[in-house]
């Protein structure tokens, strides 16, 4: 529900509660009110300075506090402290382990894969089975996939317990240098290769969830056909 003030305009611009009403309404009379001390001082920002000299008007009237002699050309952007913490994103209704998701963006889109888990930073952990539709284990946004009802049982399926947010983090690559005419010609850029650890694990995911699949009529080939939309067809008005 939206946010609406407590209390609203009625018609002719009159405030439906009275100043009074309000004040009981918020509580204000809760609130621990502030004595101001009447002796306190004011901050002064100029002060009389006495000058000598007979022709030199015996006083000046002088700032307390020295102005800056120089101001930079240019403003410096000031680091502003966010307060927002970031939590992991709550799962849908609609997601649960093992059901079948379309892909809506990504090198795989379009594709289904099947859901495995939600993993601590908020993000799904899918899979095609890779030897299925070539889609290998990746973390996906749950804003970008769509849950079907199609549902395949893997509760008995065990995933390796390295499975986490710091299983798919890349290494930082080293910063280019600035060498000399012999380092331009060469090809610094280092390829992505997967690692033997992820080849091993995708076997290992591959080979519990194959035989689950080949147990549903069908489920192998709905797997390996991407989703598409033709003349007429409307995503919001379908049933998944």
């Amino acid at each position: 529900m939206a946010h609406a003030s407590r209390n609203h305009l009625l018609a002719g611009g009159v405030p439906r509660y009275s100043r009074s009403a309000m004040y009981r309404r918020k509580a204000l009379y809760k609130r621990k009110k502030v004595k101001v001390d009447p002796k306190q001082k004011k901050s002064v920002h100029f002060k009389v300075k006495p000058v000598k000299g007979d022709k030199n008007g015996e006083k000046r009237v002088v700032p307390t506090k020295k102005t800056r002699r120089s101001y930079p050309t240019e403003d410096n952007p000031r680091r502003i402290h966010s307060r927002k913490v970031v939590r992991p994103q709550k799962l849908r209704a609609s997601l649960a382990p093992g059901c079948v998701l379309i892909l809506l963006a990504g090198s795989h889109m379009g594709k289904r894969v099947v859901f495995l888990k939600q993993l601590p930073s908020g993000q799904l952990l899918v899979t095609g089975p890779f030897c299925v539709n070539g889609v290998p284990l990746r973390r996906v946004n749950q804003a970008y996939v769509i849950a079907t009802k199609t549902k395949i049982d893997i509760s008995e399926v065990q995933l390796p317990e390295a499975l986490g947010d710091g299983y798919f983090k890349r290494k930082a690559q080293p910063k280019k240098s600035s060498g000399g005419e012999s380092e331009i010609f060469q090809d610094s850029e280092q390829k992505y290769s997967v690692s033997e650890q992820r080849k091993e694990d995708q076997k290992k995911v591959d080979s519990q969830l194959v035989p689950l699949i080949k147990t549903t009529p069908h489920m192998r080939q709905y797997l390996r056909s991407k989703f598409t939309l033709r003349k007429g067809q409307y995503p919001h008005m379908m049933v998944f």
